[in-house]
């Protein structure tokens, strides 16, 4: 799924190519695209894109009139910007928004729908699908910690809950815990205040950090290759891999269709975190300790 990192490279390559431009038309390939039948999408139709934003995962396309396309990419959704005669594959092409500059196609892979897209009118409409989360790289040192203590989580579990914190997901909480040598499944009302400094400092940097690369790999092309797994990540899809900064092996939680990267040496003092398949699997024989795991 597209993250803060990756939504921002997109938002500012889209403020380069359709602001200020006229959106000539839309089209949706595939209906389970559209969520929203009033106004209908046909209204966006003839008006110049006024603003791009974004509002946690989704990015917001402000039309004049204060008409908002508000997209969520979810896993496997993309964005491509087509000039001339290029075309998306017709296979995954979800919609085509044509402007006056350039084409915007948005892009699904694999057989499952769940990227969406809605057209909402004026400001309120567009604030009731803010979930609520903090913008982290806005808030200081006190307000990150106040927003961890408003409810008892994991730490995994609260710097990706749209509600508390916005634009972080599965792939840069994996990093943030890394880069702040914090467990994913410490508690969040358990943390001491030098954790929690030392976190929001982690999170800060790994999230700009991350920006300035993409920027920097994207150059002035439209970013292609926007994917959870990327070549420099210290754990995220690494498992078995070496961490970097100790060498032990990259450890994992798999649950549902997720999974969370650790390093057991640097996070969770060698301990092994019970897989919720595996460990149940092998019951006494799974390993608790990266020494026993050796």
């Amino acid at each position: 799924m597209p993250e803060l990192p990756d939504l921002t490279v997109y938002l500012e390559h889209l403020e380069m190519r359709a602001r200020g431009r006229l959106l000539q038309r839309v089209s949706v390939s595939n209906p389970f695209l559209l969520r929203t039948a009033a106004p209908p999408l046909s209204a966006a139709e003839g008006r110049r894109v006024a603003a791009l934003r974004r509002l946690g995962k989704r990015i917001v396309i402000e039309l004049e009139g204060k008409l908002f396309l508000v997209l969520h990419l979810m896993v496997a959704g993309r964005l491509r910007w087509l000039e001339g005669r290029a075309k998306a594959p017709a296979r995954i092409r979800l919609a085509l928004f044509e402007f006056d500059s350039g084409t915007l196609a948005v892009t699904e892979a694999g057989s499952k729908r769940r990227a969406s897209l809605h057209v909402v009118q004026g400001e309120e409409a567009l604030a009731a699908m803010d979930p609520g989360g903090l913008e982290v790289l806005e808030a200081d040192a006190e307000a990150f910690a106040a927003r961890l203590r408003s409810e008892n989580h994991t730490l995994k579990r609260a710097l990706t809950d749209s509600r508390l914190f916005a634009g972080i997901g599965n792939a840069y909480s994996d990093e943030i815990l890394h880069r702040a040598k914090l467990s994913p499944v410490a508690l969040t009302s358990q943390m001491t205040p030098l954790e929690m400094a030392r976190l929001h400092a982690a999170t800060l940097l790994t999230l700009r950090a991350w920006t300035e690369r993409l920027r920097r790999n994207a150059g002035g092309a439209f970013p292609e290759k926007v994917t959870a797994f990327r070549e420099g990540m210290a754990v995220h899809g690494r498992y078995r891999q070496p961490c970097p900064d100790c060498g032990a092996p990259v450890q994992r939680i798999v649950y549902a269709e997720n999974e969370t990267n650790y390093c057991a040496r640097c996070q969770t003092g060698g301990r092994l975190l019970a897989d919720r398949a595996l460990s149940r699997l092998l019951k006494s024989s799974w390993p608790r300790s990266l020494d026993e795991l050796e």
